[in-house]
């Protein structure tokens, strides 16, 4: 099922607490809310320059995104209040295990730390040109993040120490992480086509893609015990299971049609588990698919 979505190109979406969906909308600079069924409820961005792409929800209650043309990690209530911080390059976002806000500095090669009272504190990630993506919290009272062009998974503890993690597969590329149901992390790599796991020895164990040419680039974990991920460049949604079964399932294609009248790609990025159990994917064509797993 498709809900499309006029007023921009979805990027990152999220369940937030309050039961709904949100979503980005990266190149309008707006964030959207929407409860399934409903109409969706649409916030500009002011300024409207900061892309931004990556949304999660915070300990808080409110939503937070990366801005990352903007220089901005920003905080947005359920009535569409922002407050922004000012942050170089934020890509990656997530609540930690200190009731902080944690995000990824891609260009500068840092990781940010916002704490509940708003004190800022930044830490290096000793990979030259590594460019830090996703985040997310680790089962270890730890961070853990991809390093995409350092070719390696970086964990970082809430002390700020933080251990790196080379991967075995060259150009793998690695993109979105999230914490798996058997207590491991898995991640996405990009420029591989393989799924990923580590598990919090540092032991890898790489999965690759039917489709190494998929380019996947977000992954969470669904309500049925396995994996989901985008294949952004294949118009498709991945599941992985624990024991790394691969399974794959078409996208429909974008809502809009090009000046040339070709229909356009999916571009499917970030993908969430909705507050109706199912999975919702954001389309960059101008949507959100919804995924049963009933």
């Amino acid at each position: 099922m498709l809900t499309r979505i006029d007023e921009g190109a979805p990027y990152g979406i999220a369940t937030g607490s309050d039961g709904a969906l949100w979503f980005t909308l990266v190149h309008e600079g707006r964030v959207g809310r929407m409860v399934p069924g409903q109409k969706p409820v649409i916030h500009q961005l002011d300024p409207a320059d900061g892309q931004p792409t990556v949304i999660t929800p915070g300990p808080d209650g409110a939503m937070w995104f990366a801005e990352g043309q903007g220089g901005r990690v920003s905080r947005i209530t359920a009535d569409g209040q922002v407050t922004s911080y000012e942050a170089d390059s934020p890509y990656g976002i997530a609540a930690g295990p200190d009731g902080a806000m944690w995000f990824t500095q891609m260009q500068t090669g840092r990781i940010g730390r916002i704490g509940p009272d708003g004190e800022r504190t930044e830490f290096e990630v000793p990979v030259e040109g590594g460019m830090p993506a996703f985040i997310t919290a680790g089962p270890d009272d730890a961070l853990w993040f991809t390093i995409n062009q350092g070719n390696a998974i970086g964990r970082i503890s809430t002390a700020g120490e933080v251990t790196v993690h080379p991967l075995p597969t060259e150009g793998a590329a690695p993109v979105g992480i999230t914490l798996g149901p058997d207590g491991a992390l898995w991640f996405v790599e990009i420029g591989a086509g393989q799924v990923g796991r580590i598990d919090t020895a540092g032991k890898i164990t790489e999965y690759p893609l039917a489709d190494r040419v998929a380019r996947p680039h977000a992954i969470v974990t669904g309500p049925d015990g396995a994996l989901w991920f985008t294949e952004w460049a294949a118009d498709r949604v991945g599941r992985i299971t624990v024991n790394g079964t691969i399974d794959s399932y078409p996208l429909p294609t974008g809502p809009q049609s090009g000046d040339d009248g070709t229909v356009r790609k999916a571009e499917p990025h970030g993908l969430t588990v909705g507050p109706d159990g199912a999975i919702w994917v954001a389309l960059e064509a101008g949507a959100l698919a919804r995924i049963s797993i009933d």
